[in-house]
């Protein structure tokens, strides 16, 4: 995935509306490799049903930390045992994570119209391993950076 294809994006709300609650809210993204679509739910909780272990699912949730707000990103770097299977991995998060913030930014347009100054906290993504060199936490910026022109 290269560029969000917006006719590809599915947004499915479990247990949330398109402007609440900030917290609890967590996005599931997943993309099936059959036809490239990604679906994107958000919800209470993440979608654990549409999670599985050798994809590459993103999970994201809005947190306080202190008295801010705060995006948290999951990514489960270990899929195997070899160096190599984690790299391999590390790395397709590294070129997929863009899009999928550009995604959860789309796809929950209507959640950021109604807290606008969630576009601009910080994005801590959690790169998650048993092996430390993989094990790493990160700032991607903010959701205005993943924000598409014409949302």
């Amino acid at each position: 995935m290269s560029r969000l294809d917006p006719e590809k994006l599915h947004v499915e709300y479990v247990g949330t509306t398109p402007a609440e609650p900030v917290i609890p809210r967590r996005h599931t993204l997943t993309r099936s490799g059959i036809d490239d679509d990604v679906y994107l739910t958000i919800g209470l909780d993440f979608a654990y049903n549409k999670i599985n272990p050798a994809r590459d699912e993103i999970l994201g949730e809005w947190i306080i930390n202190g008295e801010n707000y705060e995006y948290n990103v999951f990514l489960f770097v270990n899929g195997g045992r070899s160096e190599d299977v984690k790299a391999e991995r590390e790395a397709s998060f590294r070129n997929e994570l863009p899009v999928a913030l550009e995604a959860i930014r789309y796809g929950d347009a209507e959640f950021f119209d109604a807290h606008p100054e969630l576009d601009s906290v910080p994005i801590v993504v959690y790169f998650l391993s048993t092996d430390p060199a993989f094990n790493k936490v990160e700032n991607w910026g903010t959701f205005s950076d993943y924000k598409k022109s014409d949302s």
